[in-house]
């Protein structure tokens, strides 16, 4: 038995690893014995998770459709070739696999391989993080067995009978926040609040600005673990050095690369409010019980993540800045208002918790078992 899973970054990877690891525990339980489970994408992002949940890494480079850009741009020309190539490189790849079913979550990294599956007539299921779906699951949700999506305002955009509201999977390693020994951990003052900046698989460069000019105000009151993203930290280590030279507080201020499981929820554990991005980490913020403060992604493919922003701080989980308004000064002031009222932290707070969806990636793999097992029983079939 053979399953194919296809995406793209951090916000596709990690919620395929929480399947993953579902699935493998759920054929692990029912015995099914002899299942090889394979992703397939441009570049294997975490390889350590990778193998340790059992997923053989199959590279497929693909191109990138820039809807910040013209279609016409010299960019976009170039990568619908790459396109082109990949989606006959996944035809070969399947081919030679010929899995029982391959499971997407969307993104261009995901496209050559769904278009494969549906050229080898191999059943498809996807899951959508969005409040809004991208153009690949659009486009796949008219003929994948089954569709799974993590907002119910995203069913809309899919047929009625194949559509389930499932929310978005988590991974078991990072559910469970840890607050004893944490503030040791990072070097922090357990008297001292702290905020907790993400920015996302790959950093973001408006969030990092906003808080590197906003930390002679923030350090003064507050302590902060920033993730920069890998390719941010030099750039803002150098300028909060310059920003907090001979302050007294300079200390109070962690920039760190990424985060591995056990920061993440060390981190999670002693944060009392997240400032964040708005994509798949909404479900890991809900999941917490944290308080956040979202700046949703202002180029990203239709508006999704403003969408996801406002479905959240509409539950009354979270207050949202957009890119266009954000501001060192009104970022601390945000900051402020809400750290300044703890009774309002405490209703975001039960209110991220009422929006979490529980056991999504249970629920999604069976889903995948029984697409898996009525394959199965068409392949036992004789043919007449």
């Amino acid at each position: 038995m053979k399953v194919v899973f296809a995406g793209g970054g951090g916000g596709h990877f990690y919620p395929i690893i929480a399947i993953a690891q579902e699935l493998g525990a759920l054929l692990e339980e029912r015995r099914i014995a002899n299942v090889q489970m394979y992703f397939i994408a441009d570049k294997p992002y975490d390889e350590r998770a990778l193998f340790e949940h059992r997923l053989i890494f199959k590279r497929l480079s693909t191109g990138k459709m820039r809807t910040y850009t013209s279609a016409a741009s010299s960019e976009n020309i170039i990568d619908m070739f790459k396109t082109g190539i990949a989606c006959v490189h996944a035809i070969g790849m399947l081919f030679a696999l010929y899995p029982d079913v391959v499971i997407g979550k969307g993104g261009y990294a995901s496209f050559p391989t769904l278009f494969a599956a549906r050229l080898l007539r191999i059943p498809v299921i996807i899951h959508e993080s969005d409040a809004v779906p991208g153009r690949v699951n659009r486009w796949a949700g008219k003929f994948a067995k089954r569709i799974a999506v993590s907002y119910p305002e995203a069913a809309q955009y899919f047929p009625q009978g194949k559509t389930a509201f499932t929310g978005a999977p988590i991974r078991h390693e990072i559910q469970a926040p840890i607050r004893e020994g944490s503030h040791e951990f990072f070097g922090l003052d357990p008297a001292l609040p702290t905020l907790f900046v993400l920015g996302g698989s790959q950093g973001a460069q408006v969030i990092n600005d906003g808080i590197v000019e906003a930390l002679p105000q923030l350090v003064e009151r507050y302590q902060l673990i920033h993730q920069t993203g890998p390719l941010n930290l030099t750039e803002v280590e150098q300028t909060s050095a310059l920003t907090l030279e001979n302050n007294p507080n300079a200390h109070r201020y962690k920039p760190l690369a990424y985060l591995n499981d056990e920061a993440m929820v060390r981190a999670a554990g002693i944060a009392d409010l997240v400032i964040s991005r708005a994509g798949s980490t909404v479900f890991e913020l809900a999941s917490w019980g944290l308080p956040s403060i979202m700046i949703p992604l202002a180029i990203a493919h239709g508006d999704h993540q403003r969408k996801n922003a406002y479905i959240y701080a509409k539950a009354g989980a979270c207050e949202v800045i957009d890119e266009a308004n954000l501001t060192p000064h009104i970022l601390a002031a945000e900051i402020n208002a809400v750290m300044d009222d703890p009774e309002r932290r405490k209703r975001m707070a039960s209110a991220a918790k009422a929006f979490a969806k529980d056991n999504a990636a249970a629920k999604i793999t069976q889903q995948i078992v029984a697409v898996l097992v009525d394959h199965r029983r068409m392949e036992a079939q004789p043919q007449e």
